[in-house]
């Protein structure tokens, strides 16, 4: 497997990484000279995307042009593949099936198409895992009841390593899929705890939820506090109107 970081206009770094597994080229976020020159040394049959943002998929059409590869869409999310990326996929696959070396998983919660791939190395885990720091699980998009299992399915086949969509390799796939489990949780507590004692708007509990400052930033977090009603509310654990933005204890 050949991990080449390319940049992208995205908050996880300034970087996407592409990689290659095989003959698979996996979100080709962007050209740079050396995912160019790995992919004509090697050569590309088939592209995947972890999930259809456009900081893993804006170059899907260039290098699905240039090589002749067959590119692949997670079946029944076709349409949202060829808005993100302006191609339309060749094939779909579902869970369990193979493209390449490639093994595919669902993993929804960081966006509704996520998908991880399993391989003789590790798992491919796009942008459920990173080494350091948090993944951002936000609404409209994000489901933190989804995450969370996509967390404990990636624990149960304990894989030796986790290549990531930004960072470096995961060697302690272990210890890094609980720290982002427990972030989840603390968040969750933290959020809850604010309804509990006052807030009662989506920017009451914000402030109320985060100890740190938010700037450049507060819209994601906002999203992030939607997202973690949202679930609440499912769970009747507190009340939340979409509409207006107002929470309350249950």
């Amino acid at each position: 497997m050949k991990r080449v970081p390319v940049p992208t206009d995205t908050t996880a770094g300034g970087a996407t990484n592409a990689y290659l597994v095989g003959s698979t080229l996996v979100d080709p976020a962007a050209r740079t000279d050396a995912l160019d020159a790995i992919v004509a040394e090697r050569g590309v049959t088939d592209i995947v995307v972890t999930h259809a943002h456009p900081d893993h998929v804006d170059e899907v059409a260039h290098y699905a042009t240039e090589t002749g590869a067959t590119v692949h869409a997670r079946r029944g999310r076709e349409a949202r593949f060829e808005a993100a990326t302006g191609y339309a996929p060749d094939r779909t696959f579902a869970e369990g099936d193979r493209v390449g070396d490639l093994t595919a998983l669902d993993t929804p919660g960081h966006a509704p198409d996520h998908v991880a791939f399993e391989t003789a190395e590790g798992i491919v885990s796009g942008d459920l895992a990173r080494a350091s720091g948090s993944v951002a699980v936000a609404a409209p998009e994000g489901d933190v009841r989804a995450y969370l299992v996509a967390l404990r399915r990636l624990l149960a086949r304990d894989p030796p390593r986790l290549f990531p969509g930004h960072g470096p390799p995961i060697d302690d796939p272990r210890a890094t899929l609980r720290r982002l489990y427990e972030h989840r949780l603390d968040r969750e507590r933290r959020i809850e705890r604010a309804v509990r004692e006052g807030a009662d708007s989506v920017g009451a509990v914000l402030d109320a939820a985060y100890d740190r400052d938010l700037s450049g930033v507060r819209d994601l977090a906002r999203g992030t506090v939607r997202a973690h009603l949202d679930k609440l509310a499912v769970e009747g654990r507190v009340r939340f109107d979409r509409e207006t933005g107002r929470v309350g204890p249950a």
